[in-house]
């Protein structure tokens, strides 16, 4: 190869590698700042944490609700795939309340056994983590269904539950105007739409426990809170980890009003 020849092919390579090396370049620099946008926009906000409270509270004295009353019914969605999350997120099917909060259900279950029905249980005590994942995984355009994890739920407390109807001759859960954990208006406790029996029921479900000292969710109609709930911390304890009762507690007594007014 001769001296020109090298000469030209070195010259004609030079244009070639330059614009190689500067479209390379700009790509990186694009690339690199459309990455690093994506990211800003993907990174997480801090991580709640479970809500510290301060001041004078009772004891927990969480009770396994069937203990006090085997008769009422059991449906704990969350220890399966049926539910708004459409995985399992407790371990076992159990459901927990704080002593007060259990007693006034079992009252509850028992005035309604004169009227033909029993309580089925949904969830009672949640612990601190699965709110937290409830309302990660909820859109905020529903998040008046879930408990805001910055605050705690009244669940958390053990002082709210999650119930129905089942029919004493069937045994059978009894349709409501909407079902469990639905978000929509249909939920609502005034829902004034679906069938009148539908409505009949869901009406007398929130009479029996408004009866004994529970207060409808606004939301929901099956999520009902119990009048001591703020002399109750949040917690976070598995199920596995609640204590067990030291001696086996009677059932329910015959029902009496706790004296607590019906709420709006």
């Amino acid at each position: 190869m001769t001296m020109g020849q090298s000469r030209r092919r070195k010259s004609g390579r030079a244009p070639w590698r330059g614009a190689r090396w500067l479209a390379l370049w700009a790509l990186a620099w694009l690339s690199g700042g459309w990455l690093a946008a994506a990211a800003q926009e993907a990174t997480p906000p801090p991580d709640v944490a479970m809500p510290v409270e301060t001041g004078e509270f009772r004891p927990s004295e969480l009770v396994e609700i069937i203990q006090l009353d085997p008769s009422i019914k059991l449906d704990i969605r969350y220890a399966t795939p049926n539910n708004f999350v459409g995985r399992p997120v407790y371990a076992e099917a159990r459901a927990f309340l704080q002593r007060p909060a259990a007693e006034a259900l079992t009252r509850a279950h028992q005035w309604l056994k004169a009227q033909g029905y029993g309580i089925v249980v949904f969830d009672g005590y949640r612990p601190w983590r699965v709110t937290k994942l409830f309302w990660d995984l909820t859109p905020p355009d529903k998040r008046d269904y879930v408990a805001d994890p910055a605050k705690g739920s009244l669940h958390n407390r053990g002082c709210a539950v999650d119930v129905s109807l089942f029919d004493l001759k069937t045994g059978e859960l009894v349709t409501m105007p909407s079902e469990y954990d639905e978000m929509s208006e249909r939920a609502h406790p005034d829902y004034a739409g679906g069938e009148a029996e539908q409505r009949r029921r869901r009406d007398l479900l929130r009479s029996a426990m408004e009866r004994f000292g529970f207060k409808v969710y606004r939301y929901e109609w099956w999520h009902f809170d119990h009048k001591d709930w703020r002399q109750y911390r949040v917690q976070d304890t598995p199920f596995s980890e609640i204590p067990p009762l030291p001696t086996p507690l009677p059932s329910a007594q015959s029902p009496s009003p706790s004296g607590a007014q019906p709420q709006p």
